[in-house]
């Protein structure tokens, strides 16, 4: 029978030494790198009496922002929702009665607002899709749970506080085109 290509290879039946066949440099080498790796630095740590450095475009846990004055910024438009790849974001919006003036920003807001944390995979896009720069992801982690439905996370712990000492700092989660934007007189109605 005549072969259909030349790429064909001849295969060779080479017999195994003594040690080849008891496995022994190969056993020594495998041993060679565990105590290689036992004596070197260690990758673990101790976390929560050891917090790890996060890079600054580290994507935590999300935030709902407030403005100046204490008011909520998001005015449940659903940009963040239909921008969302995994579908984690649910919004209901809610028409703002006068007397709620010192809460929210716009005639609108968003009376429900919930993140399923279990779908959410921390892409950023509803953070680049809101008009109003009301939503931001963090540095800090979200916290495990044993039962699922904890990770719905809802306006109680997304708003940020009202006081200004205890609210987070996102402005390295800003990028140069937003700051140019922000300081554009002609923009300043989106503060």
């Amino acid at each position: 029978m005549q072969a259909l290509t030349n790429r064909s290879k001849v295969v060779s039946n080479k017999k195994m030494s003594f040690l080849e066949k008891i496995y022994l440099p190969a056993i020594v080498k495998g041993m060679f790198i565990t105590i290689k790796h036992f004596f070197g630095k260690k990758a673990t740590i101790s976390y929560p009496e050891q917090k790890r450095e996060f890079s600054k475009v580290y994507r935590g846990l999300h935030v709902l922002k407030r403005d100046d004055e204490g008011r909520e910024r998001c005015t449940a438009c659903g940009l963040c929702a239909v921008a969302c790849p995994a579908e984690a974001i649910t919004i209901t919006a809610a028409e703002r009665k006068p007397d709620e003036k010192h809460l929210y920003r716009e005639e609108k807001y968003a009376a429900i607002f919930e993140i399923n944390m279990l779908r959410c995979i921390f892409c950023g896009d509803c953070e680049e899709a809101c008009p109003k720069e009301a939503i931001f992801l963090t540095d800090r982690i979200v916290k495990a749970e044993y039962e699922r439905e904890p990770f719905i996370y809802g306006k109680d712990i997304l708003v940020e506080p009202i006081d200004k000492d205890k609210r987070i700092d996102v402005s390295d989660r800003q990028t140069e085109n937003v700051l140019k934007f922000k300081t554009d007189k002609h923009y300043a109605h989106n503060k």
